[in-house]
């Protein structure tokens, strides 16, 4: 388990969850393992997954389906770009590393 935070607010995620990105042909994204849709417009989707916030970056971009029951989304248009928000390093441990640094 550890920590993550966007936007000041810490979040905890779990090491062993169900998050899954597969792409078809560049045109079609399918996400599984999403807790929410942040925001989104034709160029820029922002989700929160179970493994931190993913940015989509693209072209004519929308929403083909979208069940946060079952935490999936579908995405068409031209992908582009796909990036986690954060280096997968606990904000707590990145804190000890720049203050145990500084105060050696």
């Amino acid at each position: 388990m550890y920590q993550k935070g966007v936007h000041g607010v810490e979040e905890t995620y779990q090491a062993n969850t169900t998050h899954e990105v597969v792409m078809t042909g560049r045109n079609t994204l399918d996400v599984s393992g999403v807790i929410g849709v942040e925001s989104f417009d034709s160029e820029e989707f922002l989700l929160q997954t179970e493994c931190g916030y993913l940015g989509i970056r693209g072209n004519n971009l929308h929403i083909k389906s979208l069940n946060l029951e079952q935490g999936r989304v579908a995405i068409e248009g031209e992908l582009y770009e796909m990036s986690y928000l954060d280096d997968g390093t606990p904000r707590s441990e990145k804190a000890k590393g720049f203050f145990g640094r500084l105060f050696r």
